[in-house]
């Protein structure tokens, strides 16, 4: 059985913020669409939402095999303190 399910926009000042801390590091960013289901899809509907991606190794992901250079998931993890000292300030 295949579901199909509209796309869920995140919270466009929350995403800005997302890219500005990106470029702000100097690390590299784009927007996406994911077709993963994520819990993010629930939370937008109440609270504003975005999501961070980090690359994994051969794009592999939501697998067992997935895996990621530590490197980038600081990069991830900084960007994401980032954003959230800027919307506590």
């Amino acid at each position: 059985d295949v579901q199909r399910f509209e796309p869920t926009p995140f919270d466009p000042a929350l995403v800005g913020c997302v890219r500005a801390e990106a470029a702000a590091r100097g690390s590299s960013h784009r927007d996406i669409v994911t077709g993963a289901g994520h819990d993010a899809v629930y939370l937008a509907r109440t609270v504003p939402t975005a999501m961070i991606f980090v690359p994994c190794k051969d794009g592999i992901s939501h697998n067992e095999a997935e895996d990621a250079d530590p490197r980038h998931l600081r990069e991830g993890a900084d960007v994401l303190l980032g954003v959230m000292l800027a919307r506590a300030a």
